[in-house]
């Protein structure tokens, strides 16, 4: 664990299965595991889809597992790149480690494409304060696309050169 004041060393990694537990905890420890991972075995099934599609990358923090980024090419209106779960770990929020994630799949995106796409619910206001901090703009609203009574809030983020040409 990474006290105050200590520099970190950040590395992002393509997936594996070193890591599924570890990726796991961050997920089902998070407000979105909380409310959309809560049946036993949904994390862990989660975590596994996103390394069987080979698009789930790995924070590590002096050779541990900080958290994890999955995103799915075509996921979004099966032509744009769709940001399908980030979660980092309980002691690491809040120090970097989900931007670090999210510049890193936005590299690899915005070499093929303009825009990339997320939801992030209603509940989680934290989280969509992070994203449009991040460039993310609100483009739509899904009520109960996941659970009744909760709102899904749609997310898109221009590549920057795109941004400015407009």
């Amino acid at each position: 664990m990474i006290r105050k004041g200590e520099s970190m060393d950040i590395n992002n990694e393509k997936g594996n299965l070193k890591y599924l537990s570890e990726c796991e905890d961050a997920l089902l420890k998070s407000e979105l595991g909380r409310r959309y991972f809560s049946n036993v075995g949904s994390g862990k099934r989660a975590v596994l889809e996103g390394l069987e599609q080979g698009n789930l990358y790995i924070a590590l923090v002096n050779e541990e597992c900080a958290g994890f980024i999955w995103y799915i090419p075509k996921g979004a209106f099966h032509s744009f790149p769709y940001l399908h779960i980030i979660s980092v770990k309980e002691e690491y929020r809040g120090k970097g480690i989900g931007k670090k994630l999210m510049n890193y799949v936005e590299q690899l995106v915005f070499a093929y494409t303009e825009k990339i796409f997320l939801v992030v619910a209603d509940f989680n206001l934290s989280a969509k304060h992070f994203y449009e901090k991040n460039g993310y703009l609100q483009v739509g609203e899904i009520p109960n696309l996941y659970r009744a009574g909760i709102t899904e809030y749609l997310m898109m983020k221009e590549k920057p050169s795109h941004q400015a040409n407009l």
